[in-house]
């Protein structure tokens, strides 16, 4: 009898623990599937990430080849540019170089100007002059000295005027070489062109002085030098 009442025991247990057995299974098996899933999120999760961080990294790639595209052509302008400001200052410095020589020709010429007058120390002086008694009108002037147009005079209807009552008018006064000089005139009065040419001879150290004067459309040459008005 003791041993059907253990064999009956042993019966019941293994019936008990047969359903307890296949809950436990199923609680792992949904365990499973739910790290499973659970697992297969995060990789799809990963992997959007590391195509996100793939097209990151593509666009940072093209911006800098861009910048290093850009930096390559400022340093080309750069180069350009050098060159340019290179060659700028190279012709600076010609100019510059130019302009002092001319500086120096010009000092140059003005001291020989300047030695040649004090050594000839001769001044010409061209005067016009109308005769107060005729009544003219002069309306212009023409002066050259050796062939070569050194002055013109336009005369209006009051510096006529002017002329014909004792106005003197200086047409020309200059240095010259103490030799002789051939000074012509030609002088419009009433609408006719008249001309008249002295030749002077320039005294050094001295002014000497040419005076036209025009008389009924004559124009007569008076001659003089002097030593006590110059500047010697």
């Amino acid at each position: 009898m003791r041993r059907i009442a253990l064999a009956a025991l042993a019966a019941l247990a293994l019936g008990a623990a047969a359903p307890v057995a296949a809950g436990a299974q199923d609680a792992n098996q949904q365990a499973y599937q739910s790290k499973r899933q659970q697992l297969l999120k995060e990789l799809e999760q990963t992997q959007d990430q590391l195509s996100d961080i793939r097209n990151q990294r593509v666009q940072l790639q093209t911006r800098i080849e861009a910048v290093i595209a850009q930096m390559m052509r400022d340093r080309a302008q750069a180069l350009l540019l050098a060159n340019e400001t290179t060659a700028l200052q190279q012709l600076d410095a010609i100019l510059t170089s130019s302009q002092d020589n001319l500086l120096a020709q010009r000092d140059r010429f003005l001291t020989i100007g300047d030695a040649v007058r004090r050594r000839s120390g001769a001044i010409l002086v061209v005067l016009l002059r109308a005769d107060s008694s005729a009544q003219q009108q002069l309306s212009g002037a023409a002066l050259t000295l050796n062939g070569a147009t050194v002055e013109t005079r336009t005369y209006s209807l009051a510096a006529s005027n002017a002329l014909n009552v004792g106005a003197v008018d200086q047409v020309y006064r200059s240095n010259v070489l103490p030799t002789t000089h051939t000074v012509a005139v030609t002088v419009t009065v009433n609408g006719q062109a008249v001309t008249q040419t002295v030749t002077v001879s320039a005294a050094p150290e001295a002014v000497t002085y040419v005076q036209f004067a025009v008389r009924n459309g004559q124009v007569t040459p008076t001659t003089w030098s002097s030593r006590g008005t110059t500047p010697f």
